[in-house]
Parts: structure tokens; sequence; C-alpha cells
């Protein structure tokens, strides 16, 4: 099962023909008009189309829509659409920096594993770097926090990789 972040917090998304989900990966059993799948008909940063119409081409399997491979059920791609909605009203600011904390949370995982993944520390590290360094204050209100983050996270991962070093008798991070 995935999950979605929104700003209500994760929200579980289960796989296509998943048990339990009532018509999973076959169409589902539709009882009314057609209903395009979640992200698959709907404009850039709108809603399906008024009447549940569909856009040339059609929505159903193989009908050549934007997302191929099995369709979900209808209360799953209702449960998708509304989360995309909520997602799509969120900043993008409050969205990228919830990313950026993921990254610092990536990187610390990998410092703290025993012993430390140093290679896949340093690619989480220097993408928030380059996410923080890049984008500068149009991140609001997080800016000043992620730019700390940064820093804590850069320091501690010299500090944890020249530990490292020194216990490979000095032949540098191992990963």
């Amino acid at each position: 099962m995935s999950s979605l972040w929104t700003p209500d917090g994760e929200r579980p998304v289960p796989r296509p023909g998943a048990s339990g989900a009532p018509g999973a990966g076959h169409g589902g059993d539709r009882t009314g008009p057609s209903q395009p799948p979640p992200g698959g008909t709907a404009p850039p940063g709108g809603t399906a189309p008024p009447g549940g119409t569909e856009p040339p081409g059609g929505t159903e399997p193989g009908a050549g829509s934007r997302r191929d491979g099995p369709q979900l059920d209808e209360g799953t791609a209702a449960e998708i659409e509304r989360l995309r909605r909520e997602v799509a009203a969120t900043p993008a600011s409050v969205v990228v920096a919830n990313h950026a904390y993921g990254l610092f949370e990536l990187a610390a995982i990998h410092l703290s594993e025993q012993p430390p993944r140093l290679e896949d520390a340093r690619l989480a590290v220097d993408a928030l770097g380059g996410l923080v360094e890049s984008v500068g204050d149009r991140l609001g209100e997080a800016t000043g926090s992620l730019r700390e983050a940064l820093a804590q996270i850069r320091m501690a991962f010299v500090q944890i990789s020249g530990a490292a070093s020194a216990g490979n008798g000095g032949q540098g991070p191992r990963s």
C-alpha cells in the first residue's frame, strides 16, 4: 500500500488489485456514468469535465488514457481525486518544504545505520542542499528551519564520515 502526503497528514492509497478493494484491477462495478481515472483526464490543476463526460480518446482501459494500467474502483478513484484537489489547493512552498524535511530524515536514517550508509546519506544531504539553496526564501516560513536543518545534517555527515574514516584506518568513508 502506498501513501499520499496531504496537509492533513499521510493518506493510505491502496494499489490497484489489492484485496479488499471491490472490483480493483478490472474497472470496478460501475453503476453510474463512466468516471475518469484519477489524474488521467482532469486538466492540470482542475477537476474532471462536468457531467462525467470523457475527453476524446476515452478513459476506459486501452482507450489511450494518460495512465496505462489497471483501473481503480470508483471509491478509490474518488478518494484519490479528493486528495489530489487537496494537494492542489496547498501552496507549493508547503509541499516542497515537506519534501525537503523528508530528505533531511532520509539523510539522518542513513547516517544512523550501523555502519552508516555514507553514500546514501551524501545523496540525501546534497539533494536537500540543492533544494534549499536553489529556492531560497520562496519556501516561506520553512526557510529558516530548513537552512538550520541543512547545516545540522551537513555537520553530522562530516562528523560521522570522519569517524568512519578513522575506523577504516584513514582510508576514507565506506558506504
